[in-house]
């Protein structure tokens, strides 16, 4: 073998010598970079010379190493002198082809005028601003934070890169949310609009030809009662009762649908006074039934006075209906003020908030019926047993949030029932 060919054994040696060497170059490199050495001592025509690295350098390698933000420092020509990885991750470059170029080659061209315009005046005053960085073939949206540095080698800019990616995603997103709700807010106004054209017909159109049918079933009663059978008789009285029935779901549907548009109407209105005209309503009824109704002194409050009237109303009237067998209905009503907007707050004399509860001695009902018996049309008893159209409660939960305020219910079945309502004092305005 001729001695001027290196064996395939000598060949790996020299390559992995070279590894190693390029190895301890890179540590050397990174340990510079991450400012942990202070000195370097070098070869050189055999002899060696000490190179210093400043602590204030040092201190700054070291932060800015650290941080999450990218960062670069440019002398007065605006070339990069250092960059730390951050910012070479978000160029998408390595950091042996950043040193030495201009920073300006990074910004998208639309920016780079303005970048310009900020690193002028930066020398002079700290600034801020927002660019477009170049990666690959797209851009990131960034903010730059220039600030001048004095070095031990003299002035040099640095500027600190924070990615605005995620913030401009959030941005965009609650754009698209906004315009996703003006759409809705459109959409509700044209069914709210369309609700009160229902209301319309219900008031009328609907009530007109029922009132009809009450009219001339009523007449056909009177007039023919001695030539109708009895069978025919009780299907004309269950015509009537199902006209009635309907008359009152009509009614109590066109309330609750006039409640979503109703606004305003706030006065001071003492309840005692309401409760006691109200009750005058319920008088025939009381004496029919026999019951009693206890009424403890109410408070002032500033409320809408029909909505309130007709929330007691429809407690009153189901403690009327909901009776036991045999047993005089009791109905209490009582109030006192709130320190909080919470039914197991303390009682507070001059509190913001105000309890009303309204209990029964009727029939209640099982607790695990609580989340839905304020539901539309819905009923616990059928309606063979008890009259009602399953929408008293719905009015009533829906008074109480135009007050802002709450409602809940505890029932025992055979033991009677106590609903509980929480309104502010003084309406929010």
């Amino acid at each position: 073998m001729n001695n001027s060919i290196k064996s395939t054994e000598e060949l790996l040696q020299e390559l992995e010598e070279t590894r190693r060497q390029l190895l301890e170059a890179e540590e050397i490199i990174e340990a510079i970079r991450t400012g942990q050495v202070d000195a370097l001592v070098v070869q050189n025509g055999g002899k060696h010379q000490l190179y210093t690295l400043h602590t204030a350098d040092h201190a700054y390698r070291v932060f800015i190493e650290k941080m999450n933000e990218g960062a670069v420092t440019l002398n007065r020509q605006g070339n990069i002198l250092y960059a730390n990885s951050q910012f070479a991750a978000m160029v998408c470059k390595p950091l042996s082809l950043i040193i030495g170029l201009p920073f300006r080659e990074f910004i998208a061209p639309a920016s780079r005028p303005y970048y310009l315009g900020l690193f002028e005046v930066s020398w002079s005053n700290d600034c801020k601003g927002e660019v477009a960085l170049l990666c690959l073939d797209y851009t990131i949206p960034i903010q730059l934070s220039l600030n001048m540095l004095e070095l031990a080698d003299g002035v040099a800019m640095s500027i600190i890169l924070t990615d605005l990616s995620f913030q401009k995603a959030a941005q965009q997103q609650l754009e698209d949310n906004n315009r996703q709700l003006e759409h809705l807010n459109k959409t509700l106004e044209a069914s709210n609009h369309d609700l009160q054209q229902f209301a319309s017909v219900a008031s009328h159109d609907l009530q007109e030809p029922l009132r009809k049918i009450q009219l001339f079933s009523d007449l056909i009663k009177t007039s023919g009662k001695s030539n109708l059978s009895a069978r025919e008789l009780n299907y004309l009285d269950k015509i009537i009762a199902s006209a009635d029935r309907m008359k009152t779901l009509i009614v109590d549907v066109l309330n609750y649908s006039r409640l979503a548009g109703s606004e305003g109407g706030f006065s001071m209105v003492d309840l005692n006074r309401l409760v006691k005209d109200l009750l005058e309503d319920f008088e025939l009824v009381i004496q029919e039934k026999q019951a009693r109704i206890e009424l403890s002194a109410l408070a002032i409050l500033e409320i809408n006075r029909g909505q309130i009237r007709q929330m007691i109303q429809n407690l009153v009237s189901n403690a009327l209906k909901f009776s036991r067998p045999g047993v005089p209905p009791v109905v209490t009503i009582t109030g006192r003020r709130l320190a909080l907007k919470k039914f197991d707050s303390a009682p507070q004399a001059d509190g913001p908030f105000y309890m009303i509860c309204v209990t029964d001695n009727g029939i209640g009902f099982e607790e695990k019926y609580i989340p839905t018996i304020f539901a539309l049309f819905e009923r616990l008893n059928a309606k063979e047993k008890y009259d009602g159209t399953g929408i008293g409660l719905a009015i009533t939960k829906k008074i109480v949030e135009k007050h802002d305020g709450l409602i809940h219910v505890k029932s025992k079945v055979g033991q009677g029932s106590e609903f509980q309502i929480i309104l502010p004092v003084k309406h929010l305005r």
